[in-house]
């Protein structure tokens, strides 16, 4: 057994070894993650989508979905069938079970040809109106592609617009959509940003194993060694009486001074970001829920298989009857009813539902309509069930920086609690009819360890976005200040062996 005086000797010699190999890395994690609170990491907005979009307009579409169905091998299996526009011309987009898509020219009812240069152009030219392009050719994945929701997409067309933003713009070689937009300030500040604080100059395509044990292995190396430092910084402190200097602290020298000083103060955020941030990861699947919703139950069908006897044309005629600007129409089934959700240019929504042998435009459904089929996601019962007109603790907006930015998150919202062995909340759209989030213990406790303690994500801290902003750059500039005291003090550690 170790005596006292050799655990601490063994506490000290690993924080100032791993600091030596982790300091630079920390205070790059700290100057990015102040950046990451004004830029995130490109993503395309479901506002920026469905605002590029071309209006669905009744006189000139479209040819009955059944039309593009039989361009499928299996139609009765299609998942998601999704009327909106490519290049300002409608389409129908056709999700297989498989996940592949295909797409049908909704004025001819053709299969769209293959998208080649000239295509991807016309798309991007859409997206962003009134500027020219060039196209850069083709990539599989790229620093700003990462995202596993490229992946049925993939390889994408890269198309760099002459706009003032010079928005870069991403292609889908599958659909011919616009999928991803950068402007240039947001790739330029992300090199110091989601890109830095996120390692991605090792990450290779949208799943990588490497990558992820990489970013585990060194956060929970920075994590050992901040908690080490904190321990070594207590024990240096002379909370009763001084040192002969007169001072509290034994260091004199103004960088051994000044991080001990910092490391007192700002070191539990800096443990508390380091270690939230290994729990980002899910390490070894730690959050992974036990039993997941049955959403096949709760439907009940596949828009390939039911869907609702109404010509498009009269749906778009009763959408703006009701002075509904439809940009897109998504074919849905609850129950075994078929229904239509359409989208405007803001991403405001609308259903298309069947009453009373008529069909009517809603603006969302009511919780009777909804509680019903809910009870279909789990076999346990419901212990509790409200109807949300505010965010809470697991269902709540963040704004553009956040990497949950596309995320839709509309109000009202019908929250339930099940009796499964997770204690599940599910959360159901009032507007789409969608299972939008579900959260069992696992996954709660995830976003208690990561969500709050990196992003202080609590609605109540939400809200002053400001004052909450600001307190973040503090406590980040001290910690950062705890950071760059480490990195001399490491080269000056280093500079010894040097011959």
């Amino acid at each position: 057994m170790w005596s006292a005086p050799q655990a601490r000797r063994a506490v000290i010699l690993v924080h100032r070894w791993t600091g030596v190999a982790t300091c630079v890395l920390m205070a790059l994690w700290l100057f990015s993650g102040i950046v990451m609170l004004f830029v995130g990491y490109p993503r395309l907005l479901p506002a920026e989508r469905l605002g590029a979009m071309a209006p669905l307009s009744s006189a000139t579409c479209c040819v009955p979905v059944e039309a593009a169905l039989r361009h499928s091998p299996a139609p009765k299996a299609v998942q998601q069938i999704t009327l909106s526009s490519v290049a300002g011309l409608p389409v129908y987009r056709l999700k297989e079970a498989d996940g592949t898509l295909r797409v049908v020219d909704a004025l001819t009812g053709a299969l769209a040809a293959p998208v080649d240069d000239a295509a991807a152009l016309r798309s991007a030219q859409a997206f962003v109106a009134g500027y020219a392009g060039r196209v850069e050719g083709r990539t599989h994945d790229d620093r700003w592609t990462h995202s596993g929701l490229l992946d049925p997409h993939r390889p994408l067309l890269k198309v760099q617009m002459h706009d003032p933003a010079r928005t870069l713009l991403y292609v889908s070689s599958t659909t011919g959509e616009v999928v991803m937009d950068a402007p240039q300030y947001q790739r330029y500040w992300n090199f110091v940003g989601a890109w830095l604080h996120w390692v991605y100059m090792f990450r290779e395509g949208s799943r990588d194993p490497f990558w992820s044990w990489l970013v585990i292995g060194l956060s929970a190396l920075g994590t050992l060694s901040a908690l080490a430092g904190a321990l070594v910084g207590i024990w240096r402190w002379r909370f009763v009486g001084r040192y002969g200097s007169g001072a509290k602290t034994p260091y004199r020298e103004f960088h051994m001074r000044w991080h001990h000083l910092a490391g007192l103060v700002f070191g539990p955020v800096l443990i508390l970001w380091i270690f939230s941030g290994l729990m980002s990861m899910n390490p070894l699947g730690v959050f992974d829920p036990a039993v997941r919703p049955d959403v096949k139950a709760y439907q009940q069908g596949v828009p390939g298989q039911l869907q609702p006897r109404i010509a498009v044309r009269e749906v778009l005629a009763l959408l703006a009857d009701a002075g509904f600007d439809a940009r897109e129409l998504d074919w849905k089934v609850l129950v075994g009813q078929p229904y239509l959700l359409a989208r405007d240019g803001a991403g405001a929504a609308r259903l298309l539902l069947s009453e009373g042998g008529a069909w009517q435009v809603r603006e969302r459904f009511t919780q009777q309509q909804l509680a019903a089929p809910a009870r279909l996601l789990f076999a346990a019962g419901i212990g509790e069930m409200a109807w949300l007109d505010a965010y809470d603790t697991y269902y709540l907006r963040r704004g553009e920086a956040s990497m949950y930015a596309a995320a839709a998150r509309e109000l009202p919202v019908l929250r339930l609690q099940f009796d499964d062995p997770g204690r599940t909340l599910a959360y159901l759209s009032s507007h789409s009819g969608d299972l939008v989030l579900s959260v069992d213990r696992a996954q709660r406790l995830g976003r208690w360890l990561f969500n709050l303690l990196h992003s202080w994500d609590l609605p109540w801290m939400l809200r002053p976005a400001l004052a909450r902003d600001a307190v973040l750059v503090g406590l980040s500039l001290g910690a950062l200040a705890l950071g760059l005291t480490g990195v001399v003090l490491g080269w000056r550690r280093l500079r010894i062996f040097r011959p």
